[in-house]
C-alpha cells in the first residue's frame, strides 16, 4: 500500500533564496510552480523517483516548521563539497548508529537536512534493531 516518500512541505520567507539553496547548491531540479494572484507562491523540487520537496511562501510563524528531512545520496562527499562551494555550512560526515553515513546542514529557513549514504550494513537495507545512546 505505501510505496515511497512522496514529499515534505516547507514554508519559506524567501522563495528565491530557498531555490538558490536547493536548486543551486544541491543541484536539484524544479518540478513545477504554484502561482497565486499572478505571482510565484511555491514550487515542487524533484528528488527522483517521484519524490519531492514542496515549498510555499509562508508567514513568519510558519517558516521552518518541520524537524528535518532526510535525503538519500550515493556520494555524500560530493554533497558536502557542493554545499560548501555554494557558501553554505554543512557538518562533517559520520557513521550513524544505523550504519549509514550521514551529514547535517540547514536550508535558509532553518529546516534541518540530513543526508544519508547507505552502506552494505545500513539498517535501512538489512533491517534489524538500531541501538542508540542519545
Amino acid at each position: 500500500m505505501i510505496n515511497q516518500f512522496a514529499h515534505v512541505s516547507i514554508h519559506s520567507n524567501d522563495l528565491e533564496e530557498t531555490g538558490r539553496f536547493y536548486l543551486g547548491a544541491l543541484g536539484l531540479e524544479k518540478g513545477f510552480e504554484f502561482i497565486k494572484d499572478g505571482a510565484l507562491f511555491g514550487y515542487y523540487i524533484k528528488l527522483g523517483n517521484n519524490t519531492f520537496i514542496e515549498v510555499f511562501k509562508g508567514d513568519p510563524g510558519e517558516v521552518g516548521n518541520i524537524n528535518h528531512i532526510a535525503i538519500q545520496t550515493d556520494d555524500i562527499d560530493e554533497v558536502i563539497e557542493r554545499v560548501r562551494k555554494h557558501g553554505y555550512e554543512i557538518g562533517e560526515k559520520s557513521l550513524g548508529a544505523d550504519h549509514s553515513w550521514q551529514v547535517w546542514t540547514a536550508d535558509p529557513n532553518g529546516v534541518r537536512i540530513e543526508f544519508h549514504q547507505y552502506t552494505e550494513q545500513s539498517l535501512q537495507l538489512t533491517g534489524g534493531v538500531c541501538q542508540v545512546d542519545w
